[in-house]
């Protein structure tokens, strides 16, 4: 019986893991499609297909900690300003998100940039679209445990 739930956790843990990493991917996809869009307003300046991808997937990294960590507090701070404005609000703290992944991003030398607040509400719009589209696309696996349940 120990062995049976050792197993279970254990494929919880890579599902995790994977269900991770593919939040990375779909995320670093849809920043491309928004750097293909709003090039050179929204750009990674990076050196190579190589370069590129990698700096792709540490802006998703980075925009995903962003995301996890400080969204939370925003919502739960500005909760009136989002009940006020039908969610609006929320395309404004997006784009505040975003120009601050932006402002990480340059901290620790990634070349990527956002020229200012307007591509960035345009930006977090797309890479948001995007990501639902590619989350319709490609299931997340951690979903189908959830389900299961």
């Amino acid at each position: 019986m120990d062995s049976l739930t050792f197993k279970e956790s254990t494929d919880s843990g890579t599902i995790g893991r994977m269900s991770y990493l593919l939040k990375i991917v779909v995320t670093a996809i849809s920043l491309w499609v928004t750097t293909l869009i709003f090039a050179p307003n929204i750009d990674v300046q990076a050196d190579g297909v190589g370069g590129e991808i990698g700096t792709l997937l540490i802006v998703a990294l980075i925009f995903g900690l962003v995301n996890a960590i400080i969204k939370p507090i925003i919502k739960v701070i500005g909760c009136a300003l989002y009940a006020a404005s039908l969610g609006l609000f929320g395309l404004i703290v997006n784009a505040a998100l975003f120009l601050l992944v932006d402002v990480i991003g340059d901290q620790f030398s990634v070349p990527f940039h956002i020229e200012n607040f307007w591509y960035a509400l345009l930006g977090a719009i797309v890479v948001a679209v995007v990501g639902w589209v590619l989350n319709l696309v490609v299931p997340d696996p951690s979903d189908k445990k959830k389900k299961k349940k």
